[in-house]
């Protein structure tokens, strides 16, 4: 089995939406949470707020934000993502658990063909609109 980073862009095409959101999901905890570190290093705060920001309803949020900043590749690749079959947990609604599985994935596709400089200014438009960060 070939590592993700190995993959061709035609076979990062035919990968499933939510095994990009699955990336995507993990890439933006760590972001968020190495972000976080400039603003305190109480643990308690830490998790908090790292829970807050990562969690389907905040993302569905900020998405609507910076939806306007964003390409129509990268509004189509949401778009894949959010109509992935899936399951909303207890603490989202549906909607919003589709809308954050949809960046998740978008993010989760940046990562995968190293887009890094695009996918660190989403994140940061996206703690920016949020009113997280200046």
């Amino acid at each position: 089995m070939k590592y993700l980073d190995e993959i061709t862009s035609d076979e990062m095409r035919s990968l499933s939406p939510l095994v990009t959101a699955y990336i995507g999901d993990a890439y933006f905890h760590l972001y968020v949470r190495t972000r976080l570190l400039q603003k305190t290093h109480r643990i308690d705060k830490l998790n908090d707020l790292s829970s807050e920001i990562v969690s389907a309803t905040f993302q569905a949020a900020a998405y609507k934000k910076i939806e306007k900043y964003l390409t129509d590749e990268e509004k189509d690749i949401f778009r894949r993502g959010r109509n992935a079959k899936s399951h909303a947990p207890r603490s989202a609604t549906v909607q919003e658990y589709h809308a954050s599985t949809g960046f998740e994935a978008l993010l989760g596709e940046l990562f995968l063909t190293k887009k890094f400089q695009r996918l660190d200014e989403i994140c940061e438009l996206m703690l920016i609109e949020e009113g997280i960060f200046e």
